[in-house]
């Protein structure tokens, strides 16, 4: 239950040249559903991740940098932002440089110390310190995959999309969409280093692109962008390996366009999983059994937007905000308590190609 004093802010990250606005913050009125603007931030080429730590008030967004030596002629830097939730503004804290490659995804560990970011373009992971007061450090490990997979447009070399810490913290476990493996590091943090454990192999083509655990640590799943499904695994947490329980299909039967996914979510019962469709154009739901991770199709809903990069479900579970590229707007959507089905609020706000949208209380 909220208090009065609480607020629900959602910041987005976007597609922008470093002169242009590519940080938004918004206010989300819980009861209207209404996205009311209340800062933004200019000078960062890119930042389409963002990763938000409500309880220390910081937010992280990754950025392009330019590099003689990175893929493209481009490297990746970090952001640290202190978040002012009264006045729902951001303060640059410090930008660094951190991998050599155009970085695509940032994510950060739960005891404050990491941060780590992956390079698709680059095919590397690196980890990176965060300091005492929240600002980014120096780039202490880097881990350059290697290989190739079987579609000759989209795996013709690494393409790691994301990385995500388990529920103990002990593992990261980056998704590679160009090996379609799903590789799983140990955080060694006496060193500071990344240290192999083991390949989950995906289905050839799958494209594995972001991860979510379930609640109760016990299954992990994984939207796989290239051919259109999740596959749910069980999780063994003393070794951080992934054992596949079932792959299932994020479009409908009768559907033969184009199509790519993009984000996953779960809700915070555990009890229903939400994936996005570029190219359908809308958000699959599926019914979570907890005692096996098998999932079962509910819905599929439309975006009221083109080519829903990213999604994410408001803390309280009554609201889901899509972030629609092509469609330049935040959409949001309702959330039934029992069904966990989506329905469009008739709410949305035009932002240019937004990619990254997140809600946290303060």
């Amino acid at each position: 239950m909220t208090t009065p004093s609480e607020r629900l802010l959602v910041f987005v990250g976007s597609y922008a040249e470093s002169d242009h606005t590519g940080v938004y913050v918004y206010e989300f009125n819980e009861a209207t559903g209404e996205l009311t603007p209340t800062d933004a931030f200019t000078g960062l080429q890119n930042p389409t991740f963002l990763n938000v730590d409500a309880d220390a008030r910081r937010l992280y967004a990754l950025g392009e940098t330019v590099s003689e030596t990175g893929p493209k002629g481009k490297g990746g830097e970090a952001a640290a932002f202190v978040i002012n939730p009264e006045e729902g503004k951001l303060e640059l804290l410090n930008r660094a440089r951190t991998i050599d490659g155009p970085p695509c995804h940032i994510g950060r560990s739960a005891d404050r110390r990491y941060l780590t970011m992956v390079s698709y373009h680059g095919g590397m992971v690196g980890l990176i310190s965060i300091k005492e007061d929240g600002s980014v450090g120096e780039l202490l490990d880097v881990h350059q995959h290697e290989g190739h997979s079987v579609d000759p447009q989209n795996q013709d070399r690494p393409h790691p999309h994301s990385t995500f810490f388990d529920p103990a913290g002990k593992y990261a476990i980056v998704q590679d969409l160009g090996l379609d493996r799903v590789r799983t590091y140990e955080l060694l943090q006496d060193s500071n280093e990344l240290k192999f454990v083991s390949d989950a192999i995906s289905t050839p083509g799958a494209g594995p692109r972001h991860l979510v655990f379930h609640p109760n640590g016990k299954f992990a799943f994984i939207i796989n962008e290239l051919n259109s499904t999740v596959t749910a695994y069980q999780y063994a947490a003393a070794t951080g390996t992934l054992t596949e329980v079932q792959t299932i299909p994020t479009l409908p039967a009768d559907y033969n366009g184009a199509n790519g996914c993009a984000e996953i979510a779960i809700s915070e019962d555990g009890r229903y999983l939400y994936g996005s469709n570029r190219g359908h154009d809308s958000i699959v739901q599926y019914a979570v059994n907890a005692d096996t991770g098998e999932l079962t199709l509910v819905q599929h809903v439309s975006t009221e937007g083109g080519h829903p990069r990213h999604f994410s479900l408001l803390p309280g579970g009554r609201y889901a905000l899509v972030a629609n590229r092509d469609g330049n707007n935040i959409v949001v959507f309702s959330i039934d308590g029992e069904s966990g089905k989506l329905t469009y609020t008739g709410k949305s706000a035009d932002v240019s190609k937004p990619v990254c949208v997140w809600g946290a209380r303060f």
